[in-house]
C-alpha cells in the first residue's frame, strides 16, 4: 500500500464537477506510485464513485479500492446506518456506482449508536464470504468503540476490522492519546483523513489575506460564520499556522509537505489521504511524498500544538453521551 492514499471526497459536484478532469487526476496519481483510493457513498450522493468507476476501467486491478456507508441516503430512517437491511443494500450500490465486483477496504463511515456493532459485524462479515469485500474498515472510532468491535468479532467468530480512518494532523492530534495506541496494540491500519486540516495546513488561509474564493470557506462550506466556537477555532487555527509556516520555512519544506510528512512520521499510521481537487494541487502534493522531518522539527511542532491535544471545532459526529438530553438531569 503506498505511503499516500488518493481521497476522493472532492470529485463530483461538491469538489470537481468535471469528471474527465478527476478521472485525468486518478491517472496522474496512479502513474505518480499511489496505488490506494479512499472514497464514500455520500461523496456528492455517488457521483464520487461514478468518476472513480470511469476511472479506473481497465485499470481496477491495480488498484486498493476503499469506500464508507452510514450516511443518510433519503429521508428514510431504514436507508442509513450500520443495520444489515442497509448494509446489503448500499453495498451494491456501491459495486454499481465504482463498476466492480469486489471492494478491498468496506468501512462505516462512523459509528452507529442504534445498531448493535455484533449485527454490523454479521453483515459485513457475510459480505467477505460472499467475496464482494475483501477487508472491514470504521472511521473515526473513539478507542473504546475500537476495543469493543474487536472483543465482539473475537467473541461472535465474525470478520474484524482491520483497519480505522481517523482525523488527524498537525492541528488535531486527539487520537495520539488513546487512538493511535489502541490500533497498534491490535494491530489494526490507520489511513488518517484531513492531515491539510481541510486547506489551513496547505496555506490556504493566512491571517490578514483574503479568502480564497475557490476555497471550502470561500464556498461557505465550514461552519466559521454562523458558529461561535468555530470562529474562535477559525482565530485559533491562522495563529498556529503563521507558527507553522516559519518552522517550514527553516526546514527547507513548504507547509503542505512539512503537514504530510509529520502525520507519516507517526509510527502507527498506515497511508495518509490526500484529497485533491485539481491537477496542480495532486502534483504539488506528489513532489513533498519523499520529505521526513528531523527530530528538532518536530519538537518544534509539540511546542505549537502539543501531542494529544487539538485545535478544532471537533467533528459533526459526537458520541451520545454529549447530548443534552443525556447531559442534564429531567424531571
Amino acid at each position: 500500500m503506498s505511503e499516500h492514499c488518493l481521497g476522493a471526497m472532492m470529485f463530483g459536484k461538491f469538489g470537481n464537477p468535471d469528471h474527465d478532469d478527476c478521472v485525468r487526476i486518478v491517472h496522474r496519481a496512479l502513474d505518480g506510485g499511489i496505488n490506494f483510493i479512499d472514497t464514500a457513498d455520500m461523496y456528492s450522493a455517488g457521483e464520487s464513485e461514478e468518476i472513480l468507476g470511469k476511472a479506473l476501467a481497465g485499470r481496477r486491478d491495480d488498484v486498493i479500492l476503499a469506500t464508507k456507508f452510514f450516511a443518510p441516503a433519503s429521508d428514510d430512517p431504514n436507508m442509513r446506518g450500520g443495520s444489515r437491511r442497509w448494509i446489503m443494500r448500499e453495498v451494491e450500490n456501491s459495486l454499481r456506482r465504482l463498476g466492480t465486483e469486489w471492494i478491498d477496504l468496506y468501512q462505516i463511515h462512523r459509528p452507529d449508536e442504534d445498531t448493535d456493532i455484533d449485527d454490523t459485524l454479521a453483515a459485513l462479515s457475510d459480505l467477505v464470504h460472499q467475496g464482494k469485500v475483501r477487508y472491514l474498515g470504521h472511521s473515526t472510532f473513539p478507542a473504546e468503540y475500537i476495543v469493543e468491535a474487536q472483543w465482539t468479532a473475537q467473541r461472535r467468530n465474525r470478520e474484524r476490522f482491520v483497519c480505522e480512518q481517523p482525523p488527524y494532523s498537525i492541528l488535531v492530534r486527539e487520537i495520539e492519546r488513546a487512538v493511535l495506541p489502541t490500533c497498534q496494540r491490535y494491530g489494526i491500519g490507520v489511513i488518517p483523513w484531513s492531515p491539510l486540516a481541510g486547506g489551513y495546513l496547505a496555506g490556504r488561509y493566512r491571517r490578514g489575506a483574503d479568502v480564497p474564493a475557490d476555497s471550502r470557506v470561500g464556498r461557505r462550506l465550514g461552519a466559521q460564520f454562523n458558529d461561535p466556537r468555530q470562529a474562535e477555532t477559525h482565530e485559533r487555527r491562522l495563529d498556529a499556522v503563521e507558527e507553522l509556516v516559519k518552522v517550514a520555512a527553516d526546514a527547507g519544506v513548504s507547509l503542505a509537505h512539512l503537514s504530510m510528512a509529520f502525520v507519516l512520521e507517526h509510527p502507527a499510521v498506515t497511508s495518509a489521504i490526500i484529497g485533491p481537487r485539481t491537477m496542480e494541487q495532486l502534483d504539488d502534493l506528489l513532489a513533498g511524498a519523499d520529505v521526513r522531518l528531523e527530530p528538532d522539527v518536530l519538537d518544534r511542532i509539540d511546542e505549537i500544538v502539543p501531542p494529544g491535544t487539538s485545535i478544532s471545532g471537533a467533528d459533526p459526529w459526537q458520541p451520545a453521551a454529549l447530548s443534552k438530553r443525556n447531559r442534564r438531569r429531567t424531571r
